[in-house]
């Protein structure tokens, strides 16, 4: 009995589009034949192909759900894995193959994903980071030549240097010309007289990998960095691929991110905001002294100017934004009444006039 296409991919069968997607590749990279030497790995990898071509398409996952892989036989929804002629034709329609007229050639790198957190400090200033990661690298025995030491290197015979052969086939439209790798160079064009013992010939092997990531100021949580060519190497003459830094920013109790704009919220006792203070504010900076001013109300915000984030594209700079929480304190002693009582008999309505009308205090608010 075949088996279950969701438990090939390892995915749950609600799984999304997306799921299933990053799920196959996760898997076929692990069966990558230059980085499995396990035997089996080529038949897994085409069960995981087959699984994949069913539930990629929402057309042929349906019949899937509902009569299973035999309610996919003889349908036209996509190619039929039981006529590619070999692995390798099956191999290169996933990774750079020429199943529609597009150039094969030597397969790219594997593009690699690695995670960093950085503090909200370091998010707004900018920083370094060292990142280490698996990957496929060139082999360091050949250089990536795939050739044994003084080995020569001659033309390949199957595809003539061209590092493609093409396959013509007859079917009831005419004729259907298929370009593939070649299986025998790789794409390259070349064979040398003797392998590499080291990478048997490939050019890559799996290594750990390590880099400094420069990562700018204004950068938000959840945004990625591309570093082009720090991925996996590509096969002889391919390009390698690209690293990809996910930055997490951990939150800090002092400040808050709006846009451009950072955050602050300060205590202030009510007497201080009574009568007007100096206050000392956090800032990505370090400590910085701001005037209140007498009268100041809870909620009412104090701008500093270009204390935010920088723009990451472009020019400009974003503001830091105190919003005063005004305490009032509990009285809960004689002598705290009488005082509280005779400060508001000094008081008259004049003290409670609002400086701006309701209209200029929710602009206020929303700047």
């Amino acid at each position: 009995m075949a088996r279950d296409y969701y438990e090939t991919l390892g995915v749950p069968r609600d799984a999304s589009d997306a799921e299933i997607k990053r799920a196959f590749r996760q898997r076929a990279r692990e069966l990558h034949p230059d980085v499995n030497p396990d035997p089996e790995a080529e038949a897994r990898f085409k069960e995981l192909a087959q699984a994949y071509e069913a539930l990629a398409d929402p057309e042929t996952r349906a019949v899937y759900d509902r009569y299973g892989a035999e309610g996919l036989r003889g349908r036209q929804a996509g190619p039929d894995f039981a006529d590619f002629g070999s692995f390798q034709d099956l191999f290169d329609a996933f990774f750079g193959g020429d199943v529609f007229g597009r150039r094969a050639g030597p397969a790219a790198g594997d593009d690699v994903g690695v995670a960093v957190e950085i503090s909200f400090v370091e998010s707004a200033q900018g920083t370094t980071r060292a990142v280490e990661y698996d990957t496929v690298g060139e082999c360091p025995a050949c250089e990536g030549s795939g050739a044994a030491p003084g080995a020569d290197i001659t033309r390949c015979a199957m595809c003539e240097g061209q590092g493609q052969v093409r396959q013509v086939s007859r079917g009831p439209f005419g004729q259907f010309v298929r370009a593939q790798t070649c299986p025998q160079c790789r794409g390259t064009g070349e064979v040398p007289s003797e392998q590499c013992p080291e990478c048997r010939g490939r050019g890559r092997v799996r290594t750990t990998k390590s880099f400094s990531v420069d990562i700018p100021a204004g950068i938000a949580h959840g945004q990625r960095i591309r570093v082009t060519g720090r991925g996996g190497a590509g096969e002889r003459g391919a390009p390698a691929g690209d690293l990809y830094v996910q930055v997490a920013v951990a939150e800090d109790a002092r400040f808050g991110r709006d846009g451009l704009d950072i955050v602050t919220r300060v205590a202030v006792p009510v007497t201080d905001a009574m009568v007007g203070t100096t206050i000392t504010v956090p800032t990505v900076e370090g400590e910085a002294d701001l005037e209140l001013r007498p009268g100041t109300q809870s909620g009412d915000e104090l701008v500093m100017r270009g204390r935010g984030f920088p723009a990451l594209a472009g020019r400009g700079r974003g503001n830091q934004r105190v919003v005063v929480d005004v305490r009032v304190p509990r009285v809960i002693t004689e002598d705290g009444r009488r005082a509280v009582d005779g400060l508001a008999d000094a008081l008259d309505e004049r003290a409670y006039r609002e400086d701006e009308g309701f209209f200029d205090r929710i602009k206020s608010a929303f700047r």
